[in-house]
């Protein structure tokens, strides 16, 4: 065999202390089902939309579940958008994210007490990208847990002290798990780029990418 079989996998790594990489950790049929709940989701009380930073909009398109988003606050409706309340973060999502810690980390302590209560789901189209920045605005440290599906993205993940190097850059596929806490919790990271025609056939998404991020925001109502 010209190659070995470790040389062509895409193994399990960790980029920095508390940053987690798990290629391919949700089957295709996984995928699907949660592409399905993406369009329940963008029917309901309040559609996707550009958020907007000062006067710059935002590329991508975002639902929140849970708490809405808007920089640089949590509110349970969104004022910025109709006004109408979010959805409910969903209890099959909560089981996800602790699945998804314990894949991580190896940690079945920290899994099993991860309980988040919020979700940001962005929409990558062909040409959308998200500039560096922190994930700054939950009042506790837990981990942030990232899902992708649909076309590749590049991914740049970085330091905790500013937007330039050191830095990393990885392509993260449709399936992939991303989970970042601790050391790593306020790192820098952003989308540099999107790649059309990657996303697998039986992902359930034809093109662009849809990336959820879940968190837990420390809020009370």
């Amino acid at each position: 065999m010209l190659f070995s079989e470790s040389f062509l996998s895409r193994p399990r790594r960790e980029l920095s202390p508390g940053a987690y990489w798990v290629p391919d950790w949700l089957s295709a049929e996984e995928q699907r089902w949660i592409v399905a709940r993406f369009h329940e989701w963008g029917a309901g009380p309040v559609p996707p939309r550009a958020a907007k930073i000062g006067d710059h909009e935002m590329s991508v398109q975002s639902l929140c579940l849970g708490w809405h988003w808007r920089p640089y606050e949590y509110s349970r409706e969104a004022t910025d958008v109709n006004g109408n309340r979010v959805l409910d973060f969903p209890d099959w999502m909560v089981r996800l994210g602790r699945k998804a810690i314990f894949a991580a980390t190896r940690d079945q302590v920290a899994a099993e007490r991860y309980t988040p209560d919020a979700a940001l789901v962005n929409y990558y189209g062909t040409d959308a990208k998200m500039g560096m920045h922190q994930d700054r605005d939950e009042h506790l440290g837990d981990p942030v847990v990232s899902l992708s599906i649909g076309d590749t993205c590049k991914f740049r993940f970085g330091n905790t002290q500013h937007r330039n190097q050191p830095y990393e850059d990885i392509a993260l596929a449709s399936g992939d798990l991303f989970v970042f806490g601790g050391p790593a919790r306020l790192a820098f990271h952003g989308v540099t780029k999107i790649l059309p025609g990657t996303a697998p056939e039986d992902c359930g998404l034809g093109a662009g990418r849809i990336n959820i991020t879940m968190r837990v925001t420390g809020l009370s109502d």
